[in-house]
């Protein structure tokens, strides 16, 4: 009778053949507590199913309860799988677990339960979250039907899932993360690239992660703005210093908002009394809660931020305006994405959007009067430049009220490196050879004449002011122009002169006006930063004939294009051979470089280039220049008049630049290609080193026009000391 018993054949794992109780099944295992992924055999290639905890029918109800509750929260969700995994893992912050408190009283396990499903519906990425805890998911697929999975060892896995909610950023990959600050919020920037096909054509994209709002919390915050502004702060509206105004502003919407929030919570404890009481009899007795301050301290400062980034910052522009790893930030018009430029990279959008004309009106103007200037219907743009508190960069923006801008105001802000780069970073980034650096070298400590001319971003003031330490250390430069700002002095004796005009000022300034200030400071170069306007072309035309060294800015990028747009805005066409070089930079897809170099020729000097020279003809006249500097497709750089390289000292070359530096100094023109060696040797020197620092580099220019033989020593000294 005990030999008919049929026995249980002994546990086997799931994937084996023998695993008689699991047929078809290749793989389970637990993602999370509570959370089991299992890996089977379906009809046409693997099944990836994902079975979450159960919740009893009351827990169920609480769920909905919570659902409902915070139906008009405005949450940021994670932009990627990893930013959802953590999420999760962090759990609720204090906020939302005392709105939970309210609504549920649960034992624990049923509580866990109940906060799983409430953290991924209403914090992470919905029925997607267990997936994105998951790190055997490597890639996923929703181009079928329905979403598909590859795991590591299995592969692809249908989900059944179709249409998945936020599967645009399950697919998502980080690309950056890091934080910006503003009156002490370190709001978090996630900088990510979306993998799915056919969705945003914007791959890459750039989200501010600014605090939860919870339902009546966008009240709460136009109720304490209004209030605030409505009262005045005693200066606010005024000079108030920022420091001063921020700490005011801070303080009153603490008071207000703390009132609020106490009120409204005591009516909702009334509300859940209920739960409450339930959930103290159980832990603590017949103990009733205290009626003190129950709302969450990190509620109060979430509340102040989106009060301060308004009244004190600059609204939605408030943190990418702080953020020193952008270049541009583009607001087109209401309701659109606001975009930004980080640098090095192309466009992004980011979750930001002014979603009404008047917000988006209030930050124009406000811009505006940053600088000093009131927008109206007489004037409703502007081009602006700032200094927010707490920024180091030069901020230069473009602004326009809804008068001239379709679809509402507009602005365009161009932010300055907070950082001026050196030639040993250009060179290092491959933006310029160093035979180039050394021809800058030349021109700019011998006051020769040098334009950087390009489009809109493609880092002609950073080509400039990079070059800027090679001005001799005693020379006295001074910058003339609205975009003075943007040039950076290394010298003590550097003086930028600007017609921005300012509130307190009786009149405003006029170029023609720092033309005659500059006259009495006795400069050796004048630095003409955006050169577009006719009047800052005959500021360059008057330059050109001081004999005073000469850099400067222009938008255009080719020669027919500067040398038309120059004739035309003005400039006589024999002061443009007074221009020794022009350098033209290019921005591609992310990278910045020297496109190509030419030197202006008088008609004497084209004589002598005969063969070699180009000209553009215009109503003017002719205008005659040669290529010194061309970069190839394949990104290295060729060097004109068929020589195989500049820097080869067996070779004579026939610069002109060569020539007038050999003029100007009353030298041979050996001389002058001899100096070319010896300053090409010192800037392959300084890249070799990684001498990098300004005030560094600054420092040993300085050395060597001091005492050029002992500072060679001391190089060869440290080279000996070095290799030993």
């Amino acid at each position: 009778m005990v030999d008919d018993v049929q026995t249980v054949p002994a546990p086997v794992p799931p994937d084996s053949p023998r695993a008689w109780y699991t047929a078809g099944v290749h793989d389970q295992y637990e993602v999370v507590p509570g959370v089991v992924a299992t890996v089977s055999d379906g009809e046409s290639g693997f099944v990836y199913e994902v079975r979450e905890p159960s919740l009893a029918a009351d827990t169920a109800a609480d769920l909905r309860a919570v659902r409902e509750h915070f139906e008009d929260a405005r949450s940021s969700r994670p932009r990627t799988r990893e930013g959802a995994a953590e999420r999760f893992n962090a759990g609720f912050d204090e906020k939302y677990e005392r709105v939970i408190d309210r609504i549920v009283s649960r034992p624990p396990a049923a509580r866990r339960r109940l906060e799983y499903y409430a953290l991924a519906e209403l914090r992470c990425l919905g029925e997607l979250t267990p997936h994105a805890l998951d790190d055997t998911i490597e890639v996923a697929d929703a181009t079928g039907r329905e979403l598909s999975v590859h795991l590591t060892d299995y592969a692809p896995a249908a989900t059944g899932i179709e249409a998945p909610e936020f599967v645009e950023r399950f697919s998502a990959e980080r690309i950056e993360r890091y934080t910006v600050g503003f009156l002490g919020y370190d709001v978090p920037i996630v900088r990510y690239r979306e993998r799915l096909l056919g969705a945003d054509p914007f791959e890459r994209k750039y989200a501010v992660i600014e605090p939860d709002r919870l339902p009546g919390d966008d009240r709460l915050i136009a109720e304490c703005k209004e209030r605030i502004w409505r009262a005045g702060l005693g200066g606010l509206e005024g000079d108030m210093a920022f420091e001063d105004r921020a700490a005011a502003v801070r303080e009153r919407s603490e008071s207000l908002l703390s009132r609020q929030l106490t009120a409204k919570n005591t009516r909702v404890w009334v509300d859940a009394l209920r739960h409450r009481v339930r959930a103290l009899l159980a832990d603590r007795g017949l103990a009733l809660p205290s009626v003190g301050r129950r709302f969450a301290d990190g509620r109060l400062d979430d509340l102040v931020y989106y009060v301060l980034r308004d009244l004190v910052g600059h609204g939605q522009l408030t943190v990418p305006i702080r953020d020193p790893n952008l270049e541009d930030i583009e607001a087109n018009r209401v309701g659109e994405r606001i975009k930004v430029v980080p640098r090095g990279n192309g466009r992004e959008p980011t979750n930001l959007v002014f979603d009404s004309e008047e917000s988006f009106v209030n930050v124009v103007t406000k811009l505006a009067a940053g600088d000093g200037i009131e927008l109206s219907a007489s004037r409703p743009s502007a081009t602006v430049t700032l200094d927010p508190e707490g920024v180091e960069q030069t901020i230069r923006c473009a602004v326009a009220l809804p008068a001239i801008s379709q679809g509402g105001p507009h602005v365009s802000i161009r932010k300055q490196a907070p950082n001026a780069l050196t030639p040993v970073d250009l060179v290092e980034s491959g933006s310029v050879p160093t035979e180039l650096v050394t021809l800058l070298w030349m021109l700019y400590e011998h006051r020769g004449v040098v334009l950087f001319s390009g489009s809109a971003g493609a880092g002609k003031t950073t080509l400039m002011n990079a070059h800027m330490p090679f001005i001799e250390y005693d020379a006295r430069p001074i910058s003339i122009n609205e975009g003075s700002s943007e040039v950076s002095f290394p010298h003590e004796t550097g003086v930028s002169l600007t017609t921005q005009t300012h509130p307190d000022e009786v009149k405003s300034v006029s170029i023609p006006d720092l033309m005659g200030e500059a006259s009495y400071l006795n400069p050796d170069v004048e630095v003409l930063a955006e050169i577009d306007s006719a009047e800052s072309f005959r500021t360059l035309g008057e330059v050109l004939q001081t004999g005073h060294g000469v850099l400067g800015t222009t938008d255009a990028e080719s020669v027919e294009t500067l040398v038309n747009r120059a004739i035309g805005k003005g400039l006589p066409s024999y002061l443009l051979s007074k221009i020794d070089l022009v350098v033209f930079p290019k921005h591609v897809d992310g990278d910045r470089h020297v496109e190509s170099v030419v030197e202006v020729l008088s008609e004497r000097e084209a004589e002598r280039f005969e063969g070699s020279t180009r000209t553009v003809e215009t109503e003017a006249g002719t205008v005659r220049y040669n290529h010194v500097l061309n970069r190839t497709p394949e990104g290295a750089w060729e060097f004109a008049y068929g020589h195989p390289k500049l820097g080869d000292p067996t070779v004579r070359r026939g610069l002109r630049t060569f020539e007038r530096l050999a003029e100007g100094t009353t030298r041979g023109h050996d001389d002058v290609e001899a100096e070319f060696h010896r300053k090409h040797g010192y800037v392959e020197y300084l890249v070799r080193n990684g001498i990098s620092d300004v005030q560094a580099l600054f420092g040993f220019l300085s050395d060597l026009r001091t005492n050029e033989a002992a500072t060679v020593e001391r190089i060869r000294r440290r080279r000996v000391g070095s290799d030993g």
